[in-house]
């Protein structure tokens, strides 16, 4: 397809994601940032809409944006984002990208997308909720400054980064809770005047995109079905 054509079958996308990184950008200076902050959401917010398409170059950008979070999680006494981040967000993010090439499809450079069956999804939150409130209960111990947060978005994001990995439509409801959480979590850290706006942004603008890669997945896989 010709980038002349892309654009076209795609402006109002496109205008949104541009809009997007202008309030990033704005934000950044207007408000003197942090750079690790501003470049960690840039990232982050960058592979997110590449990973809606199902584009396996998410992931190197996605792994970027890792490392830098890594570090804000690290600065903010937030252990369990911390370890999440480093330790398994980046090399999931190096599996991923050699998965997702060996799934593509035939006439496009992007992945064959799939969903769970309804016993697979009843499973999987069941374990996700077990395994959080045994994590909160770990992170209180630690001294952890917000152990409930912090612990269902580091199991959610463990089990939300294998179902993006496996291609699946419901990590898409994962990552939902887990941004939305993050989001009221890093407001707090700004308001107590942190300098992380962008990572505020970069949860509130994660939020509504896992809305809406969920729809635009449901309807691909509906069509497919058809």
């Amino acid at each position: 397809m010709r980038i002349a054509e892309f654009v076209k079958r795609n402006k109002i996308e496109l205008l949104g994601f541009i809009f997007v990184y202008a309030i990033l950008f704005i934000n950044a200076i207007l408000t003197h940032d942090s750079f690790i902050a501003f470049v960690s959401a840039f990232c982050g917010i960058t592979y997110t809409i590449l990973a809606g398409k199902g584009i396996p170059l998410c992931y190197p950008i996605g792994a970027t944006g890792s490392a830098f979070y890594a570090y804000l999680s690290f600065a903010s006494h937030f252990w369990g984002n911390l370890v999440l981040y480093l330790f398994y967000y980046i090399p999931m993010q190096i599996i991923g990208f050699f998965k997702w090439n060996k799934n593509l499809k035939a006439d496009k450079y992007e992945i064959i997308k799939i969903k769970l069956s309804k016993r697979e999804r009843y499973l999987f939150f069941s374990i996700a909720l077990l395994i959080s409130f045994i994590s909160i209960y770990v992170l209180y111990h630690l001294g952890d400054k917000n152990p409930i947060i912090d612990g269902i978005t580091t199991i959610f994001s463990i089990l939300g980064m294998y179902l993006t990995v496996k291609r699946c439509i419901e990590q898409w409801i994962v990552w939902f809770i887990v941004n939305f959480l993050s989001f009221i979590m890093w407001l707090e850290i700004a308001k107590s005047g942190v300098k992380v706006y962008s990572t505020v942004i970069m949860w509130l603008v994660y939020t509504i995109l896992a809305v809406y890669f969920y729809i635009i997945w449901f309807k691909e896989l509906k069509k497919e079905k058809a």
